[in-house]
């Protein structure tokens, strides 16, 4: 019933969930391969190549966004001051 299948499942780990067939996993020791291959060599100029390709999609529209929003600050600020022409004349 329900008690057996529980017991046979409990002693399952996270990784043993289910049994798949037919499928073959290889797996490599952390102490047989290298942690950075190729970092010099191969990742700084891929990096570069990936910042140089995505600088001018990304960076325009962000200097634009920014001016916007400093140019409507500074508009705002300056609706918020009194005018000092219309109190000329007071006593």
């Amino acid at each position: 019933g329900r008690t057996i299948s529980s017991w046979v499942n409990m002693g399952r780990h996270f990784g043993d969930l289910a049994k798949v067939r037919h499928v073959i996993t290889y797996s490599l020791s952390p102490f047989e391969q290298r942690a950075f291959p190729n970092y010099f060599s191969k990742g700084l100029p891929n990096l570069w190549r990936r910042f140089t390709g995505s600088f001018f999609t990304v960076a325009p529209p962000m200097v634009l966004g920014y001016l916007t929003y400093s140019w409507g600050n500074s508009v705002h600020e300056q609706s918020k001051k009194k005018n000092p022409d219309d109190f000329a004349n007071d006593e």
